[in-house]
């Protein structure tokens, strides 16, 4: 069964509460405070199921907020989650200044259907009954609320009349509401938390998205604890599941009502974050004053609300005209610019989410807009450069969105965890876009990197390897760590820019060392004099390896250079360093291997004194040599006893 919320709004007094008491039968005035007085106080819920004109039945929950001006960050708490809403509109006291409120808090937050209703149409005559209509039509005239597309319904909810007519209206409006995605990642923005006895905790909200089901392990943010969904109501019925659309009750698990409010979101475990700071489109209403940059501001989103502070960026034109690309000052009046919205304390925000933003003194609604980006990349960026990154995220497709995040973290990639986080999307909505993407964006195991910037990074690495080799004939490669902390790649981008410039055969890797394809040691004539004299030196010393600091000394080239032949001759296991200044030719320490292997038929154990003896060394030789058998286990050392293996 389709489910649909729907929200009241209007000025107090104007009988909204009536109105969804006439629908459903329910009496949305929960509190005893609210009874005695007779005005809405708190949000109030009711439900009902009416018949779609195919004849199908759509549930609908009913969210009635109060018309005071002192109870509007009430109102926002419930405006939040709406599909439709029905503007509450008395006949005889007509357009009030909540009336405007609350129709510019639902415009702004792009609630796209609703119904206007002229209550208590027994209380005038018809005359003054047209005229009220009349009015409230010409005040929503151009808006969603537009006579073309909603229409107005004057009732009575005393006497009945105009109740068929709104209950026909409901439900033919609520079949063209797009149904919300229950495969989305699970939300649900807490309006009300109580202790029910015999359960527990309870928490309940309008699902934003996704599903959630007995039994689920879900998060709370944004304190990021996880919890047991105990049980599941839906509109007051236990259920095994809830989906998106549906007022929802959970019973939750492990946690004490003094540690819930509202404003807390329930919602998927492991993939969503808070965040501090998020970059957006905002609107400034015709009537507010100009928002100067820096202001502080009072933040509603959802349910949550929290202190704020604006700071703008540009003219929201600037995406089309770089002649505004300046940043603001002040925002004017009806005008609208990208914004950087930082927070007091940690947020729960998605890209897409809709906000309201109230004056922090005094406390009226000023404006509007929606989040682009929750998780803006940290350092400074030409404005440019921003702004077309804030313009690609604003629209676009969901591919074109992915690429631009993905685009601006260069060579560092994006992490698919981290793209879920700042999508707030689930890891098969991820994968399922990187098939279409091949060209704009490269997988390099669990993160993403830009094709282009990609190709960037192989020609820089290219040129690096290049000039790695120009300045250091004598080294036979760069470390791939250094040629890694040269590009600033992430170890996954940078892993797969190697491998493809590897299969291109434009690279070759030895161990550590990365190389240019067929290039290697380029020696001069003296150096590689040099080279033979060292290796011919160790080779005849045998085991009575020269020291070598003498060796270098002796040589027809500087001393950096002579250490860089020794470092190529180590590197390729010509020379064998056992200590600091004792060096041995690899040739020597294979003989000496096979005579100790050789010794095991006579004896299977030989002390010091003995390879001394062996050898002719002194124990300066002999020490290092053993424990360098020890360490190619051709010995084992037991007491003052080497074992021969």
């Amino acid at each position: 069964m389709k489910s649909v919320i729907v929200g009241t709004a209007g000025h107090i007094d104007h009988g909204k509460t009536a109105l969804v008491k006439a629908l459903t039968g329910i009496d949305a005035d929960r509190l005893e405070e609210e009874k005695r007085r007779g005005i809405t106080i708190d949000l109030g819920f009711a439900h009902a199921e009416l018949p779609s004109p195919s004849g199908e039945p759509i549930r609908f929950g009913f969210i009635d907020v109060p018309g005071h001006e002192r109870f509007v960050r009430n109102m926002l708490a419930g405006a939040g989650g709406l599909d439709l809403v029905l503007l509450v509109v008395a006949a005889d006291e007509g357009i009030k200044p909540q009336t405007r409120e609350h129709f510019e808090i639902s415009r702004l937050l792009s609630v796209q259907r609703g119904i206007v209703v002229v209550t208590k149409s027994d209380l005038v005559d018809a005359e003054t009954l047209q005229v009220a209509r009349s009015e409230v039509e010409d005040f929503v005239r151009g808006s969603f609320l537009d006579a073309s597309r909603s229409p107005t319904v004057t009732v009575s909810s005393q006497t009945g009349a105009g109740m068929d007519e709104l209950r026909q209206q409901l439900g033919r409006i609520a079949a063209e509401v797009p149904a919300r995605d229950s495969s989305a990642l699970f939300r649900l923005p807490i309006d009300r938390v109580f202790m029910m006895k015999g359960f527990g905790t309870v928490v309940t909200g309008t699902l934003v998205a996704g599903s959630v089901a007995k039994d689920e392990e879900v998060e709370l943010f944004p304190e990021g604890r996880r919890l047991r969904v105990r049980g599941v109501q839906v509109h007051g019925a236990a259920a095994e599941r809830a989906t998106a659309g549906q007022r929802t009750a959970l019973n939750l698990a492990g946690i004490a009502t003094d540690e819930l409010t509202r404003g807390m979101t329930v919602a998927a475990p492991g993939v969503l974050r808070p965040t501090r700071r998020a970059d957006v489109t905002i609107e400034l209403l015709k009537g507010a004053r100009p928002l100067r940059d820096r202001s502080r501001v009072h933040f509603h989103t959802h349910t949550s609300e929290t202190i704020a502070e604006i700071v703008l960026l540009a003219d929201a034109r600037a995406a089309h005209d770089p002649s505004l690309a300046s940043p603001l000052k002040q925002l004017a009046p009806g005008g609208e610019a990208f914004a950087q919205v930082r927070f007091h304390g940690p947020v729960l925000l998605l890209p897409g989410d809709r906000f309201i933003v109230r004056q922090f003194s005094p406390v009226v609604t000023i404006g509007g807009g929606v989040v682009i980006d929750p998780f803006p990349c940290e350092g400074k960026l030409a404005p440019n450069v921003r702004l077309s990154s804030l313009a690609a995220l604003a629209g676009g497709t969901s591919g074109d969105k992915l690429a631009a995040r993905v685009e601006r973290r260069g060579p560092a990639g994006l992490a698919i965890p981290e793209a879920m986080a700042e999508m707030g999307v689930a890891r098969g909505a991820i994968e399922g876009l990187l098939p279409v993407m091949t060209r704009a964006i490269a997988r390099a195991g669990e993160t993403l990197v830009s094709g282009a910037v990609l190709a960037r990074l192989k020609a820089d690495a290219l040129e690096t390897v290049t000039r790695f080799h120009d300045a250091n004939p004598l080294v036979a490669g760069i470390s791939k760590e250094e040629l890694r902390e040269r590009l600033g790649a992430s170890p996954d981008v940078f892993a797969a820019m190697l491998a493809s410039l590897v299969a291109e055969k434009k690279l070759e890797v030895a161990g550590e060392q990365v190389r240019a394809a067929g290039r290697g040691v380029v020696l001069k004539d003296e150096e590689a004099e040099a080279k033979q004299k060292i290796e011919a030196v160790f080779a005849a010393a045998g085991l009575k390896a020269p020291l070598l600091k003498d060796v270098l000394a002796s040589l027809p080239v500087d001393r950096a250079r002579a250490q860089k032949i020794i470092t190529l001759l180590l590197r390729d296991r010509v020379l064998v360093k056992l200590a600091d200044d004792l060096v041995f030719h690899r040739d020597a320490l294979e003989q000496m291997r096979g005579r100790v292997v050789a010794q095991k038929s006579t004896s299977a154990r030989i002390d010091v004194a003995g390879f001394k003896d062996l050898f002719g060394l002194s124990r300066k030789y002999a020490i290092p040599l053993l424990e360098y058998l020890d360490r190619e286990r051709v010995t084992k050392r037991v007491g003052d006893e080497r074992v021969i293996l």
